[in-house]
């Protein structure tokens, strides 16, 4: 067996396909989420799944000063997020990554810019607004696991 063939089998540990399927489906779970809220911002915000009223208030959230940033609505920015999440989360890009490193960076960095979106969003749900967002917070909570696991796969591309 050719050394090449050696390190190709060595890449695809069991590990590594955990990271790649928990990634995928993070990322796909994201998407649903993020469209659904894209959904509700263009059609009003009337059918969101959670009360109106007291601290969860998801219509107070999706529709506050914060719901939009540089003219965008944070719900279509969580949507492209995730739209290129999926496609770096993909079973084609974890196989590219095995041959360009690169690609283990690049999706990490996305991550990274989702979690410190994250931070901002809550800061704003918890001081700002006053108010929680249970949609809001199910993107929130997989953006932070989806970069957990990107971090522990980086980790484990770096031992290879």
């Amino acid at each position: 067996m050719s050394a090449e063939a050696v390190t190709a089998e060595r890449s695809v540990t069991p590990a590594r396909t955990w990271y790649a399927i928990s990634s995928f489906v993070l990322s796909l779970i994201g998407l649903g989420a993020a469209g659904y809220l894209t959904y509700e911002h263009y059609t009003g915000s009337t059918t969101l799944a959670c009360k109106d009223t007291g601290t969860v208030n998801c219509l107070k959230v999706t529709t506050s000063t914060y719901s939009t940033q540089l003219g965008i609505p944070v719900a279509v920015l969580g949507l492209l997020f995730y739209v290129v999440m999926a496609a770096l989360c993909s079973p084609p890009a974890w196989s590219l990554a095995r041959r360009w490193g690169a690609v283990t960076w690049v999706r990490l960095a996305w991550s990274l810019v989702g979690v410190l979106m994250v931070f901002f969003l809550v800061w704003a749900e918890l001081f700002r607004i006053d108010a929680i967002c249970l949609w809001c917070t199910a993107v929130h909570v997989v953006t932070v696991a989806l970069f957990g696991v990107l971090v522990f796969a980086a980790a484990l591309a770096d031992e290879e």
